[in-house]
């Protein structure tokens, strides 16, 4: 078997035991670590995982020609990312971590017809999905853990709450929630806060949701959505707010999102990215999330970020990073989805559970062992616009301290 020799190299950490499609039984040991035994049931998969492991291995666990004869596939992602984080660095390292980051910017290149086409085809699946591995007021983005041990839905009020402490909410303000998902976020402002919100979000199915969630709480006066690109947004706010959308943006046009940004952005407004992030610097998207999960998408480093941010003389405010926060959300989204597999099964089939296990699993693996993490960046064009500490964060969060009658009725 050709990989042997790629995964000879590769564990370094766990125990991995390989059934080719012959029938041979290969190990490959490390130091002490995850103990897992795949069975491989197509010959060709025997030089596809030399050529392009990244992509090819998690295709053939979605396609069934790859299955766990001991183990779990957390277990399986989990020992193969130890084992590559533990490699040298080295042309090998490199294969393994990501060689394609000459052509992110053609993968990236998303000008608004493409980002369209890119959301629909994640995000226009059937709305029973979500609604199966979500919590109730579908956020999909990183809760906030403020304790080890707290539900979903108690981690995602606390970030929804986190966001406008950062946002320092008053009355009457003019919000632009730039990605306004399932119309969450827009609607616990509006209602807690009494601000006039205008959420933009590029998919169908999540626009016409919000949109009828905002007439059913009452506040379809406040809050509005708009099937909208935000380059194609005007007017001025008093507060800008993305959560989760930065990266469907794409390193082609960080200018030209900072640069809407602060024209839309009012003389002493406060703005507030969300997003996820990396902590090794520049890389590439998995080729296999890139094509069955997130086409176009990107996880920026900082390192990418900030210098477009200060070219356009934008104030950063604060930066705060959240690391095992999505891991701990990603755990939830995933064991609600193997709670709920057979419902999903028979809406989509075995291969879309298979894709779906594989995508949840990673990411928590990315986070939990490898680079990923959010960020949280706050913006502004005066040095005044916020306090000179950042206590208020903390005050406003005790002021407005959760309650479980508000979470309820975040559902609405």
């Amino acid at each position: 078997m050709l990989a042997a020799q790629l995964f000879r190299r590769v564990i370094k950490i766990g125990r991995l035991g390989i059934i080719d499609a012959g029938g041979a039984f290969h190990t490959f040991q490390g130091s002490p670590g995850p103990a897992v035994v795949i069975r491989l049931h197509d010959p060709a998969l025997h030089w596809r995982f030399v050529v392009r492991p990244r992509l090819h291995l998690p295709e053939a666990y979605m396609n069934g020609t790859l299955t766990v004869e001991e183990g779990s596939l957390y277990d399986l992602i989990d020992l193969l990312a130890l084992s590559i984080d533990a490699l040298p660095e080295g042309q090998l390292s490199r294969l393994l971590n990501g060689s394609g980051v000459w052509l992110r910017r053609i993968h990236q290149y998303n000008p608004i017809p493409r980002a369209q086409r890119n959301v629909a085809h994640h995000y226009d699946l059937s709305d029973q999905l979500y609604e199966l591995f979500l919590d109730s007021d579908r956020q999909y983005s990183c809760g906030y853990f403020r304790e080890p041990g707290i539900d979903l839905e108690t981690a995602q009020y606390d970030k929804k709450r986190h966001v406008a402490a950062k946002l320092l909410l008053r009355p009457g303000q003019k919000v632009l929630d730039i990605g306004s998902g399932w119309g969450g976020l827009a609607l616990y402002l509006a209602r807690e806060y009494r601000v006039d919100v205008t959420g933009l979000t590029l998919s169908a199915e999540q626009h016409a949701f919000s949109t009828k969630r905002a007439a059913a709480a009452g506040l379809a006066d406040r809050v509005r959505f708009h099937l909208r690109d935000y380059r194609e947004q005007s007017g001025a706010f008093d507060r800008i707010v993305s959560v989760g959308m930065f990266e469907h943006v794409g390193v082609n046009h960080y200018r030209t999102f900072f640069t809407k940004v602060r024209s839309l952005l009012t003389p002493d407004g406060v703005a507030l990215l969300h997003s996820i992030g990396r902590m090794d610097g520049p890389g590439s998207t998995n080729p296999w999330i890139r094509k069955y999960i997130f086409p176009g998408g990107y996880a920026p480093a900082l390192s990418e970020v900030v210098p477009v941010v200060e070219r356009l003389r934008l104030w950063i405010t604060d930066i705060e990073i959240l690391r095992l926060h999505y891991a701990e959300t990603l755990r939830a989204w995933r064991a609600r989805f193997v709670e709920n597999r057979d419902r999903i099964r028979t809406i989509y089939d075995e291969r879309f559970c298979r894709m779906w296990e594989t995508y949840l699993a990673g990411s928590e693996v990315s986070f939990r062992r490898s680079s990923l993490m959010v960020f949280q960046m706050q913006l502004a064009k005066a040095q005044e616009a916020v306090p000179l500490t950042r206590d208020y964060v903390t005050d406003w969060e005790r002021e407005t301290g959760p309650a479980q009658t508000d979470r309820r009725r975040g559902a609405a």
